[in-house]
């Protein structure tokens, strides 16, 4: 059975945004069921958005946050002064050291 949306659901007026003038030149393809699509509509025309720049933003914001949560960690004084001292120590010169720092560098190097 078909599922109507409510008519404040409609998908919202696609407009220019002046403000984000960066060529989108990829597409991504998705597939949902209508009341998902009906949720977005709504939340997009809310947010004064258009289905895809809702989708876009949310996503980006999700990356982001799941990429933060993996490279940004905190400590207290303590152990940050424990976790520098660790960095700050040189490290044991093992076979396996010596070998790397010998090898020329993957990039462009002066």
């Amino acid at each position: 059975m078909k599922e109507t949306p409510h008519p404040f659901m409609a998908a919202s007026p696609r407009r220019r945004d002046a403000q984000r003038p960066e060529l989108r030149s990829v597409s991504i393809n998705l597939r949902a069921t209508e009341s998902w699509r009906a949720l977005i509509d709504h939340a997009a025309s809310m947010s004064e958005k258009t289905r895809s720049e809702f989708i876009i933003d949310a996503t980006r914001r999700q990356a982001e946050e799941v990429l933060l949560d993996r490279s940004l960690f905190v400590l207290d004084d303590k152990r940050y002064r424990d976790f520098v001292a660790i960095l700050d120590e040189p490290p044991m010169p093992t076979d396996a050291l010596k070998k790397l720092m010998r090898r020329k560098a993957p990039w462009p190097t002066k």
